[in-house]
């Protein structure tokens, strides 16, 4: 067999894509992915949300998967006959033979998870038939630790030492042994698609997706054909010309679609937090991560009952379950879902897990993740940049770092007798590290000589105060020992003795986050430092409280971190509804890629132009410039004009409308100014009135009540109020939660551009790194053009802003094909020729400048009388 035969070819069509025909941009993604794949590309990818992105991103990785399946086969095959020097007759009959096994093999992991689907039905059954009692929590756990125990906060006894005695012939013996119990458990990892978005409530929308798909269960039989042949047959196949028959074949067809199609190996994967079943343990700690328990968890399978944990793991794996399905199937089964996840994933096809779990060494490392030869999908990655940049800061105040020193310094005092040497002597070193920090923070707060130092600056200011310690060993130490959360422990108690004399009995049953935590975390970052770090000193504090320094890890570069991700990955799909300009993605998450390597992908919106209209407004109805920089969102007489142009709009704006502000600074002095100018009452008698809330838990309540006062208000024409308003925040709450289809969002008003804080220490070594960077690469500008650090302010701030404010617009407001909706910028800098070209295409080209606030309002009315004379079909 030639190499050529092992190439898969790009479809032409996609059969498991639900809907038929796709528009022409879903087809044109779906073969782009798919090539993309196959050429191990890195791909940016741009379709605006509302397009079926999911949808498409998913058919086409899962269509090459099915494709690549067939070709490993076949490759096994074609070594078996390839491999011989036999006779033809007995090559033929070794692949015959070696067909069979492959059969085999898959027959029966088939009838093993279609075993593991009765089960599951079975115990949902059981389940639903059974009243359901909380867990019983133990007393320890609500009373804490009874008596004065202070044994119990010694530390744990070294792993060294407890293999002492034993040789090293028996050790060797003992890894073999469980080497070979751990292959026996696992069948061979498979090739699978890792799809990885920003939080988990993004990742619920994949299940529903993946469920449109029909994709035909895969047989391989003899004289099977192959997934691809199938696809080449069906897209020749022609129709029948009797009526008749064609009614009964497509009768026939839906009967036999659901047994026929194919249920993918699908795992959701998340934190402890999101998993744990154990009540008991979950009112222990705030750090289910941490956290390590006394006794063994007894939803967690001893060794020798490894059984259990495997069965649970074939239900995981027999059909697609969400996050919160995956928990409620380990509470069915009384066995642990987070281990049970993990444990699943080297047979798993399909495998959706949050940005952090993906993107960091430590967390893949933890779950056992291998992306080798994988495709990784990453979508909502407009948010890709800032995420990275997140992921590698870390930070550590005086306050925390103070009352680390302490406390260590206590529990050595304490237990110095009782420790072991090795103990003893990491213990030593990580006082004398917390001094040196200390020591270099009070010394900056002195001198306040500089707002920052390079990391290795930072580095070396410490190892002048202490010789000869090693950042890694005293990690290493901190992670393996657990002893955080022993010197936090004692000391919750000996606070809790001198307050009260003894420990009392109904303590807090959930146990804060130890300091040492935010002290390791910040050596990990230090310990791990670049030339393109930085080590960052701050003051904290509003004046209301005493001053804190604030000393933080700032990675500048997001390709490091990514790096990783992108090397090892087969391919790897960046896709979001906002990623222009794609050079600048490019450029800063792949410096080191080759370009035959990148490729990127852009189209349009399903939504037809007609049903989009964008406006500017650069003066209010008494004829003020609307210019709403950081100065003046905080003028009154601005605010108050600002106020009356949102009532007056809500006289010509059916349905729902939503008005973002660049942060919540800006709304709350909005709104404080409108209530004592009554505009707010104005404004309620027209549209009910409702604000984003700044704490999380009560968004979705609001939001719901939005939801239903638009669809009421709306309705009922007794009312004069023809729906409702929300005021939100960019970027914010808002974006997680409601999909402002239809009437929910018939305007989308946009107040101000953002604003950066040159004087923001982050920002300015941002800005400086820039500098040194270009310097670095040798590249020139014009004496007049700005330098690459003004760039960075002007554009980074500005598109990510943007960014943000297109989800919002394009991705919460434009759900269909027949929606539609306004977008309404309010600020006269959008008008500008700079700020124009860094606006997309569709808005750019198709924005209406209004010099005065009655052609505004002319506008829009002309595009709502319009819109409401046609009748548009939701779907």
């Amino acid at each position: 067999m030639n190499h050529e035969d092992f190439v898969l070819l790009t479809p032409e069509h996609f059969p498991a894509f639900p809907y038929d025909p796709p528009y022409s941009i879903q087809n044109d993604l779906m073969k782009h992915v798919y090539s993309s794949i196959e050429k191990k590309h890195v791909t940016v990818v741009e379709s605006p949300t509302g397009t079926g992105k999911t949808l498409s991103l998913l058919c086409s990785s899962l269509s090459w998967l099915t494709d690549e399946r067939e070709r490993a086969r076949k490759g096994l095959i074609s070594q078996q006959a390839s491999g011989s020097n036999e006779p033809a007759w007995v090559s033929a009959q070794a692949v015959q033979i070696r067909h069979k096994e492959l059969e085999a093999r898959d027959s029966e992991y088939e009838e093993r998870l279609a075993k593991a689907r009765k089960t599951e039905a079975r115990l949902r059954a059981l389940a639903r038939a059974r009243v359901t009692k909380r867990q019983r929590i133990s007393a320890r756990t609500v009373q804490g630790p009874e008596g004065d125990d202070e044994d119990m906060f010694l530390p744990d006894a070294e792993v060294e030492d407890r293999e002492d005695n034993i040789s090293p012939a028996v050790r060797a013996l003992m890894a073999k042994r469980r080497k070979t119990a751990l292959c026996e458990s696992q069948e061979s990892a498979c090739t699978k698609v890792y799809y990885a978005s920003r939080t988990h409530s993004q990742l619920t929308q994949v299940l529903p997706e993946l469920r449109k798909l029909k994709f035909r269960h895969v047989s391989y039989g003899v004289s099977g054909p192959s997934p691809q042949e199938s696809r080449r047959e069906s897209s020749v196949n022609t129709p029948s010309t009797n009526p008749k028959k064609h009614t009964m074949e497509a009768d026939d067809n839906e009967q036999d679609s659901e047994a026929n199609r194919r249920q993918w190996r699908m795992v959701s994967l998340g934190s402890r937090k999101q998993l744990c079943i154990n009540e008991d343990v979950r009112l222990k700690s705030a750090d289910l991560d941490e956290r390590k328990e006394e006794k063994r968890c007894q939803f967690l399978p001893p060794a020798e009952d490894d059984f259990r944990m495997l069965d649970f793991r074939d239900q995981i794996l027999a059909s697609p379950k969400d996050i919160e399905e995956l928990a409620v199937a380990g509470q069915n089964t009384q066995t642990c879902p987070y281990y049970g996840s993990r444990r699943a994933i080297p047979q798993a096809e399909l495998i959706t897990l949050p940005y952090n779990l993906l993107l960091q060494k430590t967390a893949r490392e933890a779950l056992g993740i291998d992306l080798s030869n994988q495709v990784v999908v990453i979508d909502e990655a407009h948010n890709l940049i800032p995420t990275l940049l997140s992921l590698s800061s870390v930070r550590v105040t005086s306050h925390v770092l103070s009352t680390s020193l302490r406390q260590v310094a206590a529990y050595y005092q304490k237990f110095r007798t009782r420790l072991s040497v090795v103990h003893s002597l990491h213990l030593k070193r990580l006082i004398g590290y917390l001094d040196a920090m200390h020591t270099v923070m009070e010394d900056w707060r002195t001198s306040k000589s500089k707002a920052e130092l390079h990391s290795a600056e930072g580095r070396s200011e410490a190892g002048r105060k202490v010789e000869g310690i090693n950042l890694l060993e005293v990690e290493a130490y901190l992670k393996h020992s657990k002893i955080a959360r022993k010197i936090s422990g004692y000391a919750d108690m000996a606070a809790s003795k001198e307050a009260q004399g003894s420990v009392p009995k109904n303590q807090s049953s959930v146990r804060a986050t130890p300091p040492l935590h935010a002290v390791e975390a910040f050596m990990v970052g230090l310990a791990g430092a670049r030339e393109d770090g930085r080590v960052i000193f701050s003051i904290m504090g509003d004046g209301t409280q005493p001053e804190e320094i604030e000393v933080k890890y700032q990675l500048l570069n997001p390709s490091i971190t990514f790096r990783d991700v992108v090397d090892t990955a087969r391919s790897v799909i960046l896709a979001g509804g906002t990623m222009s300009p794609m050079s600048d993605v490019i450029a800063q998450l792949f410096p080191s890629v080759l370009s035959e390597r990148i490729s990127s992908f852009s189209c349009g919106h399903v939504v037809p132009r007609s049903h989009v209209q964008a406006l500017c407004l650069t003066k209010g109805p008494a004829g003020s410039i609307l210019e709403f920089k950081y100065a003046q969102q905080t003028n009154g007489l601005l605010i108050t004009e600002l106020g009356q142009l949102i009532s007056n709009l809500c006289n010509v704006i059916p349905g729902g409308m939503v008005v973002f502000f660049p942060s919540y600074s800006s709304l709350n002095f909005a709104q404080k100014t409108w209530k004592t100018a009554q505009l707010l009452d104005k404004v309620g008698l027209k549209k009910k009135v409702f604000f984003e809330p700044q704490d999380s838990s009560t968004v979705e309540l609001i939001l719901r009540e939005y939801a239903e006062a638009v669809r009421e208000l709306s309705a009922d024409r007794s009312d004069k109020r023809t729906g409702a308003i929300l005021f939100a925040v960019v970027g914010a709450k808002v974006s997680e939660g409601l999909n402002f289809s239809d009437d929910l969002a018939r305007a989308v008003v946009v107040v101000g551009l953002p604003f950066a804080n040159k004087n923001s220490p982050e920002l300015q070594e941002r800005m400086r790194y820039a500098n040194e960077l270009e310097a670095k690469l040798g590249n020139r500008r014009h004496p007049r053009a700005k330098d690459a650090a003004s760039e960075l302010v002007s554009v980074d701030v500005f598109l990510g802003f943007f960014r943000a404010l297109l989800m919002d617009f394009l991705g919460r407001a434009i759900r269909h094909r027949m929606d539609w909706a306004s977008l309404i910028l309010i600020d006269r800098r959008y008008s500008s020729a700079g700020i124009q070209g860094k606006l997309p295409s569709w808005i750019r080209s198709d924005l209406i400048h209004c010099e005065t606030f009655g052609q505004a309002v002319k506008h829009l009315g002309e595009f709502y009388r319009e819109k409401k004379q046609r009748v548009f079909p939701v779907g």
